[in-house]
C-alpha cells in the first residue's frame, strides 16, 4: 500500500467534491516490478490522477477504462501482457504480466467503504479491502483474518484465484531516543524506507532543529514522549543515548507495548548492566530477550551512517523475516 500518499482520503475526498472517482488497484504483477500487489492510481472524470499501478507502461489504458468505469458505473478486471520490451523500458530485466482491478467509488466500491477505510486508516487500525475479482462484492476486514498477509503487508490474490485482499497497514513508525550523531543519518534512512521517524531528547541542546532539520523532534522525558504516542506493532524503538536515565524508561515501556522491534546501543558490558536493571525491575528474561544488543547487524560498522546502515537493516530484517 503506498506509504506517501493517502490514496483513499483523496479518492473519497474526490467523490464527495463530485468530480466521479474510480480507484485502480494491482492485483497481480511480475516479480520485479516497480509497483507491487495493492498499489493503487486514483483517476477522475477529467483523467486527473495521482498514485501508480506501474512504471508508466500501462497507466495510460488504466486511466481510460478508469474513465470509462465512472461513465458506466462497472468495474473491470484489466490483464496486461508486458513485451520483453516495454518491460525493459521500465527498468525491469523481463517481460511480464499485470492485472488491474479498476472500481468506481459509489459502483462496485461504495463511498460508506471507502468511509471506513479511511476512519481505520486514520487511527492506525489496520483493514484490508477485500474483492470478489470477478463481480462486485467488496468489503473490510481486519486481523486475525488473513492474518499473515497483515504480517507480511502483502496483497494478493488468495488460493481461490479469485478473492483479492489488498492489505492497509498503519504507517510504519520509527522512534528514536537521543539526538546522537547516529540519529542523523538514521531518521533519513528510515524516512527513504517508508517509516515516520520521531526523535525523542528532552535535552534541547541535542535535538535541534539546526541538527536535525525538518525532522519531528519531542523534547518530553521518553516515557512521557512514549505514553503519548504507544508504540504498536508497526513500530521500532531504538535507544541511542548511552544515559540509563534516558534509555531506560523508554526500554522498559517499549517492552509492555506491542512494538515489533526494539534496539539498543551499548556494548555488551552496557547491556549486561541494563540486562540487571531490567530484571531488578521486575521484567523476565524471555522479555528482555526481545532487546536487540548491541544494535544492528553485525557487518562491522565503525562510522555513525555505517552503524545507522547496520540498524536500519536490521529493523528491516525483523519486520520482514520475524
Amino acid at each position: 500500500m503506498d506509504g506517501h500518499e493517502d490514496l483513499p482520503q483523496l479518492a473519497l475526498d474526490w467523490h464527495r467534491a463530485r468530480r466521479g472517482v474510480a480507484v485502480a488497484t494491482v492485483v497481480e504483477t511480475w516479480g520485479s516490478a516497480p509497483r507491487q500487489a495493492g498499489s493503487m492510481l486514483v483517476v477522475d472524470r477529467d483523467g486527473q490522477m495521482a498514485g501508480s499501478v506501474s512504471g508508466g507502461c500501462v497507466e495510460g489504458a488504466v486511466v481510460e477504462e478508469a474513465m470509462a468505469a465512472i461513465a458506466d458505473g462497472a468495474p473491470r478486471l484489466l490483464d496486461f501482457g508486458v513485451s520483453d520490451e516495454t518491460a525493459f523500458a521500465v527498468g525491469l530485466a523481463c517481460g511480464g504480466r499485470i492485472r488491474v482491478l479498476v472500481d468506481p467509488v459509489g459502483g462496485s466500491l461504495s463511498e460508506s467503504l471507502l468511509a471506513d477505510l479511511v476512519a481505520a486508516r486514520a487511527v492506525r487500525r489496520p483493514v484490508a479491502v477485500v474483492a470478489n475479482i470477478d463481480g462486485p462484492g467488496r468489503w473490510l476486514t481486519a486481523p486475525p483474518d488473513h492474518a499473515e498477509r497483515f504480517r507480511s503487508d502483502r496483497s494478493g490474490v488468495e488460493e481461490d484465484g479469485l478473492t483479492f485482499v489488498a492489505v492497509h497497514n498503519p504507517p510504519l513508525r520509527l522512534i528514536v531516543i537521543g539526538a546522537v550523531h547516529i540519529a542523523q543519518f538514521l531518521l533519513p534512512m528510515a524516512r527513504a524506507c517508508g517509516y515516520d521517524p520521531v526523535l525523542i531528547d528532552p535535552r534541547s541542546a541535542f535535538g535541534s532543529a539546526a541538527r536535525f532539520p525538518g525532522e519531528s523532534i519531542v523534547e518530553d522525558w521518553p516515557d512521557e514522549a512514549l505514553a503519548a504516542r504507544p508504540p504498536d506493532s508497526r513500530t521500532a524503538v531504538v535507544t541511542l543515548t548511552h544515559d540509563p536515565k534516558l534509555d531506560d524508561p523508554a526500554i522498559m515501556a517499549t517492552l509492555r507495548s506491542g512494538a515489533f522491534y526494539l534496539g539498543c546501543l551499548g556494548s555488551r558490558r552496557t547491556h549486561a548492566k541494563r540486562v540487571e536493571r531490567l530484571l531488578a525491575a521486575g521484567f523476565t528474561e524471555a522479555e528482555i530477550g526481545r532487546i536487540h544488543a548491541p544494535v544492528g547487524l553485525d557487518i562491522g560498522a565503525i562510522s555513525p551512517a555505517e552503524i545507522a546502515v547496520s540498524v536500519m537493516a536490521q529493523i528491516t530484517a525483523t519486520l520482514r523475516r520475524p
